[in-house]
């Protein structure tokens, strides 16, 4: 019996360590369903990266598209960011019914959460749409990058995000990567089209909106873990679907309020290739932001928000790639090593990710033979006990 006890101590204080040092792996290996590091989970987080790199290359293209082609109305930029979300009520519809014991937080404790994060990102999609027109779209990959630096101070102030040295590496590179792409934005074709004068607004609504992207992320994380407290991809949708709801609200008041729905019909008719491609171009912009959306979300709820952000980040250099087909830009040294210090970032942010996964599984391997010993210790022990 005392050498169960034992036994007993030497788990607790093993459990104990992982308590105060190993806390992330402990999490990791319950985020997403499935053990951190598996290949169920690896495949799982691919497909969600593949959804985020192509939601917002396409997304970004396709916004800048709008604007090279007549468009004006930035309130409607704004709507085309959030007005996808019926789609994900379709979504919605198919996923698998809730099981009994899923916690099911009160409608009157997550009414406020949709409220308050759908009127925040409404106002930061309109500040991106007011960027978007002001910067060229390198110039705006560069000054986007920084939200990686912002969501690092979010993460670790909000969501107590540990910090190791591959981390730390991995933001740094990525965030030069993208500003790389500021060396030679000067020489950008599409920079011809856009006022000189708007550069010093452009950068400023981009910083700002930015800091603003890193914190809805952080408070999406915040949400899942304190008070969804469960990673199903109905509580996805579901949070994605009412925030994206209210921000859609928003912006449907302010194109109201503003007046451009006056100039919607004529924007139309004079857009360029004409009022099909009009429309074309706007539900490509809302389809590829919830694709992003939905892809950034589930990111956030399986490894953390500083990883959806670096996956974001990963897609800037991409953006200049397919403007050289769209737009003209010309592609130069300086955005080929941008892309190659991108894959360099987000490969040591992977190898991190990789490392612990293998030390939750080496723990819950440990726990699993400490407990056999001391079930053995108790089985040996109980014919004495009768004693």
């Amino acid at each position: 019996m005392a050498h169960a006890q034992e036994i007993q101590l030497q788990i607790r204080e093993q459990e104990s360590d992982h308590g105060e040092d190993g806390s992330a792996p402990k999490a990791a290996a319950v985020r997403g369903g499935s053990p951190r590091g598996g290949v169920r989970w690896w495949l799982s987080v691919a497909a969600d990266m593949f959804m985020v790199l192509c939601g917002q290359t396409v997304a970004t293209l396709l916004g800048r598209l709008y604007y090279n082609s007549g468009g004006n109305s930035k309130w409607m930029a704004t709507l085309t960011q959030s007005a996808g979300s019926p789609l994900l009520a379709i979504l919605l519809l198919f996923t698998p019914a809730p099981a009994a014991d899923e916690p099911r937080p009160a409608a009157a404790k997550m009414a406020p959460i949709y409220v308050g994060l759908g009127i925040i990102i409404g106002f930061d999609n309109l500040m991106y749409s007011y960027a978007l027109q002001y910067l060229p779209v390198s110039t705006f990959s560069l000054v986007a990058a920084t939200q990686l630096g912002f969501n690092s101070v979010t993460s670790r102030l909000i969501n107590a995000q540990r910090f190791t040295v591959l981390i730390a590496n991995s933001v740094v590179v990525l965030t030069f990567s993208a500003a790389l792409l500021g060396i030679g934005a000067s020489s950008d074709e599409t920079a011809s089209s856009v006022p000189r004068g708007k550069y010093p607004a452009g950068f400023a609504l981009t910083l700002a909106a930015s800091a603003v992207f890193a914190l809805i992320l952080s408070l999406f994380e915040a949400t899942f873990e304190k008070v969804v407290r469960t990673r199903t991809l109905r509580w996805v949708l579901r949070a994605q679907l009412w925030t994206n709801v209210v921000a859609s609200t928003v912006s449907a008041v302010g194109l109201l309020a503003s007046g451009d729905w006056r100039t919607i019909p004529a924007e139309m008719a004079a857009f360029k290739d004409g009022r099909a491609r009009y429309v074309a171009t706007l539900v490509g912009t809302a389809v590829s932001w919830q694709v992003m959306a939905v892809g950034s979300l589930r990111l956030i709820v399986r490894v953390s928000s500083l990883f959806a952000n670096v996956t974001g980040t990963l897609s800037l250099p991409l953006v200049p790639v397919f403007a050289v087909a769209l737009f003209g830009d010309r592609m130069t040294g300086i955005k080929a090593v941008s892309m190659l210090m991108a894959v360099w970032g987000f490969l040591s942010y992977a190898y991190q990710q990789y490392i612990d996964g293998r030390r939750a599984a080496g723990a819950g391997k440990g726990r699993a033979a400490a407990k056999c010993r001391v079930c053995a210790a108790r089985a040996g022990s109980d014919p004495d006990s009768p004693a």
